[in-house]
């Protein structure tokens, strides 16, 4: 199989590329002029430019690239997040549609940010979209790879949850403060938090790119949830530290600002259930055996 990957600097798409070495799947990154590789293919989303006389011959395009949600979201920081997934995706689709020996498939990041602050309501792919700056963004996001699926390429888009990993995103984030004994519940703790172990991140990749029916909006979370007291006694647990300093609500968003009430404490449960239908199987599907594997302390 020969893949083309957008995002390969990115905590899924580093991941992704030892597991496709690995299995000796040939890869070509796509990637900026600047930093991509002589035998990458160069994009720019900004310019919308994209060498399209390179695009032909893959089996299938794996697009991850996006900006960092993290930090504080002034104007230009929310731009950028809606544009580098927005327009980079129509740029890519686009030029894919237009080949003459398209490819067969086209897996495509989105997120469960897709449904917005729901509480405990349970989600799944057909749930309805959240109203939010995410929610919007993640529509327009799968719709602009629809140019994709109208040339008739199979288009997946894996809404991910918090991807679970000690190299990056969140838990990287969360280890300093509960190594030293000072985490805690954040809010109230009632937010369910919808998670993924970098693992099974990278198998439902795999499984998307060797699964021929399967199309459309896909959760890629975790089958089991859990809210941010529960995920916060687990990870003191794996880590064997105290969980007793709460984080209240009013110094979340003083520190974070609109993120927080986007990401931090909104709730989103959310169930995978055309993963499940699919026959994939997850290697960690509880949070704290998930937590002890990726912090090498097993039980």
């Amino acid at each position: 199989m020969k893949v083309l990957l957008s995002g390969s600097s990115g905590l899924l798409g580093s991941a992704l590329l030892e597991r496709f070495e690995s299995e000796r799947v040939e890869v070509v990154r796509l990637a900026r002029p600047h930093s991509r590789k002589s035998e990458g293919v160069s994009w720019d989303p900004v310019s919308g430019e994209i060498e399209k006389n390179r695009l032909e011959g893959f089996d299938a395009v794996v697009h991850l690239a996006g900006e960092n949600i993290a930090g504080r979201w002034t104007e230009a920081k929310k731009n950028r997040i809606r544009n580098s997934r927005v327009e980079g995706t129509r740029l890519l689709a686009g030029a894919l549609a237009g080949l003459a020996r398209p490819p067969k498939a086209l897996i495509c990041a989105s997120a469960i940010g897709y449904y917005g602050d729901r509480g405990a309501e349970i989600l799944r792919e057909d749930s309805a979209a959240g109203k939010s700056f995410l929610g919007r963004v993640c529509q327009e996001w799968e719709q602009a790879a629809m140019p994709a699926a109208g040339k008739g390429i199979r288009v997946v888009w894996l809404r991910f949850g918090v991807i679970l990993s000690p190299n990056g995103g969140a838990l990287k984030e969360m280890l300093p403060p509960f190594r030293m004994g000072l985490g805690g519940v954040i809010g109230d703790g009632g937010q369910f938090m919808s998670w993924l172990a970098i693992d099974d991140a990278v198998g439902i990749v795999m499984h998307a790119l060797n699964a021929p029916d399967l199309r459309g909006p896909v959760n890629a979370v975790a089958p089991n949830p859990v809210t941010n007291r529960e995920f916060t006694k687990a990870l003191g647990r794996a880590l064997g530290r105290p969980t007793t300093l709460p984080l209240p609500k009013p110094i979340v968003r003083l520190i974070f600002g609109e993120m927080a009430e986007a990401t931090i404490l909104a709730s989103a449960r959310v169930e995978p259930a055309i993963l499940n239908a699919s026959g994939y199987k997850f290697r960690f599907p509880e949070v704290e055996s998930a937590l002890r594997h990726l912090l090498g302390r097993i039980f």
